[in-house]
Parts: structure tokens; C-alpha cells; sequence
């Protein structure tokens, strides 16, 4: 039975370092004043969404640190190196957020019993601080939000703040101008479902990266029709697509032919079509005769 392989090695990813940095001492210097100007003003609305801030700044340390142990070089113990700490980071960045969603609601409830009377006009003047601050550190990443579910959770993270703080710019003002004072905690209750509904989905997509389902960018049908339809390929069996990181991709397969290609251009020329029709930089495609008697580890997935 004769065997090859191909190999190939994705491209670093893009450095966002000062992305992160800045980032993160933006948002810590705005947590500051938000707590500081929410208890002077006894506002729910700036608590909340200072504790909502300082989840995000926790939220991009955590992918800040991922991202930089995605660089570490491999070793022979940990022959993929760290780039699953992306994956780890994404999946933990939703559960915080998920966990201040349930904060949130529950103190907004108990306000919308009892509402507080909060200063409209320094609301307005911080939050809209916040509005400014979100936008901008979300701009960081919007150029690596489509390609790697780490950065989509900093830049989902801040773009919702952006909005949040855009609603509690609105509260101060109802507050300011009518006196309606329930709109604090109201505000809060609506701060809380932005934050569920932006998360809930990078969780789903962290999640099912975290138990190694084919990446949401990779068709899985169309990869196993491309690789039986080589020429020469009898049968595909063994065929796996999992994520290495939140932008790395790998696969491996074992292909049954006829007469094997006298030269690597086969495996080249594959692992290319791999990596820029479906965005699979890692594939392992191991060869097998037709004649054998080669056992499928997948029989439900042996033959087409």
C-alpha cells in the first residue's frame, strides 16, 4: 500500500496588538468614569453599562492573550501550538457576556419597582463619552471581524456598546426632558437583550468550534464532491474538516485511486484548490490503491 501526504501552511494572521491595547486602555479609562458619574448621578444605566465595558475589556484580554499564543511556535508536545486558545477565548468571551445579561436584568427589575431619580443631563454627557469611544474601538476590528471569530467577538462586543450607549444617551434625555424616570431601568432591560442577542450567537459559533464541527465557512458536501470527482479517485473515505484555531482549518482525507500521479503536482494542486475555494489551509490527503482492501474507519462515510 503506498501512501503520501500534502501538507501546507496557512499565513500568520493579521497583528492586532495595538488594536487590542488600545482598546483596552480606552474602554478602562471610560469604566472609570462611568462608575464614578453612575453613582454621583445614581444611575442604573452607566452602572450597568460600565459592568458591561469592563466585561468587554476582560473579553479583549482574553483575546488579546489568545491571539498571541496563536503565534507561539509549535513544539513536539503541543505539535499545533496554541492556536485552540482562540477557540477557548471566543467560547469564555460569550459566557461572560452571558453572565452580565443575567446580571443586568435582574437589578434593572428590582429598579423598575422602585425607580431611582437619576441626573438626565450627566447621562446624556457620559454616555454620549461611550458612544465615541465604542465606535472607535470597534473600528480597530472591522477589517478581521469576517475571517476570525476571535476578533468578531471584539468587535461585536464593542459595536453593541456603541449602541447600548446610544440608548442610554436616549434614557438621559426622557429623564432630562419629561421626568420619566422608569426609563433608567427600562434602558437597562433593553441594554441587557442587545447584549443576549449579539452574543448568542458568537457563543453557538465558539461552541461548535470548541467540539471540532466543520467551521461555518466550509461546506462539507462540497468539499467531499470536489475530492471524489478527482481524476483517478474511486472512492473518499476518512474524510475530517475541524477548525485549529478560530481562523486555521484542517483536514484530512484518504483517497482511493486507480493509478497513482507519478509526481507531488496532484497534491499541490489540490491543497491549493483547498485552501482558496474552500478556506481549508491545512489538508493532509493521504493516497491508497484500489486494490488494497484498505479497512474505512467511517463506513458510513466510505463510498459515495
Amino acid at each position: 500500500m503506498n501512501r503520501r501526504s500534502a501538507h501546507h501552511h496557512h499565513h500568520a494572521p493579521p497583528d492586532y496588538n495595538r488594536a487590542f491595547a488600545a482598546g483596552v486602555v480606552l474602554n478602562v479609562g471610560f469604566v472609570i468614569v462611568e462608575v464614578v458619574f453612575g453613582v454621583l448621578s445614581d444611575s442604573l444605566a452607566l452602572l450597568t453599562d460600565a459592568g458591561h465595558n469592563l466585561s468587554d475589556v476582560m473579553g479583549l484580554l482574553l483575546a488579546w492573550g489568545a491571539a498571541a499564543l496563536a503565534k507561539k511556535r509549535p513544539s513536539p508536545r503541543r505539535t499545533y501550538g496554541y492556536s485552540r486558545a482562540t477557540i477557548i477565548a471566543s467560547v469564555f468571551s460569550g459566557l461572560l457576556l452571558m453572565g452580565a445579561v443575567g446580571a443586568i436584568g435582574w437589578e434593572a427589575v428590582g429598579r423598575l419597582v422602585e425607580p431611582p431619580q437619576p441626573a438626565g443631563k450627566t447621562i446624556m454627557i457620559v454616555a454620549a463619552i461611550g458612544v465615541v469611544i465604542n465606535t472607535l474601538t470597534a473600528l480597530f476590528f472591522l477589517s478581521g471581524k469576517d475571517h476570525d471569530l476571535n476578533i468578531r467577538g471584539a468587535f461585536l462586543h464593542m459595536a453593541a456598546d456603541a449602541v447600548v450607549s446610544l440608548g442610554v444617551v436616549v434614557s438621559g434625555a426622557l429623564i432630562l426632558f419629561y421626568g420619566w424616570n422608569w426609563v433608567d431601568p427600562l434602558i437597562s432591560l433593553l441594554i441587557a437583550a442587545v447584549i443576549f442577542l449579539s452574543t448568542w450567537g458568537l457563543l453557538r459559533d465558539s461552541l461548535n468550534l470548541a467540539v471540532d464541527a466543520v467551521p461555518k465557512n466550509v461546506d462539507p458536501g462540497a468539499v467531499r464532491e470536489y475530492l471524489s470527482g478527482l481524476p483517478g479517485v474511486r472512492e473518499l473515505h476518512d474524510l475530517h474538516i475541524w477548525p485549529m484555531s478560530t481562523t486555521d482549518t484542517a483536514l484530512t482525507a484518504h483517497l482511493v485511486m486507480d493509478i497513482f500521479p507519478d509526481n507531488d503536482r496532484f497534491l499541490n494542486d489540490v491543497a491549493h484548490t483547498l485552501e482558496h475555494s474552500f478556506s481549508i489551509m491545512h489538508p493532509t490527503i493521504q493516497l491508497e490503491r484500489f486494490d488494497s482492501n484498505v479497512v474505512c474507519h467511517q463506513s458510513e462515510y466510505c463510498a459515495d
